[in-house]
């Protein structure tokens, strides 16, 4: 299969590029379980489109500490391009930023976190009883549902911590790709930002490190499905 993978991180900063950038993390994840898959990375962030959706078998839409609400052009021109790749058929899946941003190309709502920053691990319930240790690193959520979309998963202060779209939307609030070393650099590096309580939280919260090769095969049996009923 060939993925596009659609990298909206604005973060540029030394800190950013002492480790993987997201271009790297998602297929990185993704080679865990599919190692034959190819990749191919587009900043959008910088206005780097694909220029054609031929040839592409699934979308991945990064995170990215940008707003949705920013009205800044290239965000408005990516809500443009997930309802073309909707349109196409070819299946789509958003983590965090890439969540929010397809809830609000399909006319869904994101605001503030009513609790402030949620940071560090938490663990997703499924509508359908599993439970997935996850990172979280996120000041924004989903508020409202597009219409159509249907909730698949809960987290803490986060009634709407993923949903789909028929067979060909998945999505989560969270961050699948990010390794624990990275983590932990990241709460010091934002420990600043953060402030101490939700910092002391967030350190508090790292446990027995999320299993990236059961959230990968996850989203990898997402992104197969509709090859299946091609096929």
């Amino acid at each position: 299969m060939r993925i596009a993978i659609l990298m909206t991180n604005t973060d540029e900063s030394d800190f950013a590029h002492r480790w993987p950038m997201d271009g790297e993390k998602f297929p990185a994840m993704m080679r865990r379980v599919r190692p034959g898959w190819e990749f191919v990375v587009y900043p959008v962030k910088d206005g780097v489109f694909p220029e054609t959706l031929d040839g592409i078998d699934g979308v991945m839409i990064t995170g990215s500490p940008a707003s949705v609400n920013s009205g800044a052009d290239w965000v408005a021109r990516l809500e443009a391009l997930v309802r073309d790749i909707i349109a196409a058929g070819i299946p789509l899946f958003g983590a965090c930023f890439g969540h929010q941003v397809i809830a609000t190309a399909l006319g869904g709502k994101v605001g503030a976190n009513p609790g402030g920053w949620v940071f560090g691990q938490v663990e997703v319930t499924f509508t359908d009883g599993r439970k997935m240790p996850i990172y979280a690193s996120h000041s924004e959520q989903v508020t409202e549902l597009p219409e159509a979309a249907e909730v698949i998963a809960t987290g803490p202060g986060c009634p709407i911590a993923g949903f789909v779209v028929g067979d060909g939307v998945m999505t989560t609030q969270y961050h699948p790709e990010m390794e624990p070393e990275f983590v932990n650099a990241l709460i010091e590096e934002l420990a600043g930002e953060l402030g101490p309580e939700i910092t002391a939280r967030a350190r508090a919260s790292l446990g027995i490190s999320p299993d990236m090769a059961e959230t990968a095969e996850w989203i990898a049996r997402f992104l197969e499905h509709k090859q299946s009923d091609i096929a």
